[in-house]
């Protein structure tokens, strides 16, 4: 049993996930971009700095294999932070996301697990061989953004969100939250075609 848990870690070391709320408010679903635009406004800024940590972590994994733990955990943060608000704009949560990098504030799990060690070379490759995983990654994204807009209207005259289509924008943030933290150094396993945990 221990076996197969670390088999799974190692294929998939993102953890996404979304509660499922069992009531959303019909009214917010016309403000959350305007309320989200103080998160848009940071993030932007603190993507800029993760560019320049990315940057010295890519010399880190180069010269030691290793990435070092303090800027990705300041990297996670601030994928944490940006897959909250993701949630909020995506209808997938009412609770106005949290200013914060850490971990359990938002009914959102996100989390890598850290690589004790990374491969030298494939920080020069990931780029290519991630391309036919972002091209299909991008219809599935496309699709969330369609469903979101049908549940927009569901929410509206009910309440909430259906579940089916909750599931399935969910995944398609799981797997661009695995793509990101591929593309991003984060981790060395390749992002799976697929939306399941």
């Amino acid at each position: 049993m221990a076996t197969a848990s670390m088999d799974m870690q190692s294929a998939s070391p993102v953890t996404y996930d979304v509660q499922y709320p069992d009531h959303l408010s019909r009214l917010l679903i016309f403000v959350k971009f305007i309320l989200a635009i103080p998160h848009f406004i940071i993030l932007y800024a603190l993507n800029a700095v993760s560019s320049i940590v990315t940057f010295i972590a890519f010399f880190a994994i180069l010269f030691t294999k290793q990435y070092p733990e303090a800027m990705f955990n300041f990297n996670i943060g601030i994928q944490r932070w940006a897959h909250n608000v993701a949630a909020y704009m995506f209808l997938l949560r009412d609770e106005y996301p949290p200013f914060s990098f850490d971990a359990g504030q938002y009914p959102v799990a996100y989390d890598v697990t850290y690589p004790v060690e990374m491969s030298r070379w494939m920080i020069f490759i990931k780029w290519l061989l991630v391309i036919p995983n972002l091209i299909v990654l991008l219809f599935a994204l496309i699709g969330a953004y369609v469903v979101t807009i049908i549940a927009w209207w569901a929410i509206l005259f009910t309440g909430r969100f259906p579940r089916g289509m909750f599931d399935f924008v969910v995944g398609a943030l799981r797997w661009s939250a695995r793509t990101n933290a591929y593309v991003n150094l984060l981790t060395d396993a390749y992002p799976p075609f697929s939306t399941k945990p």
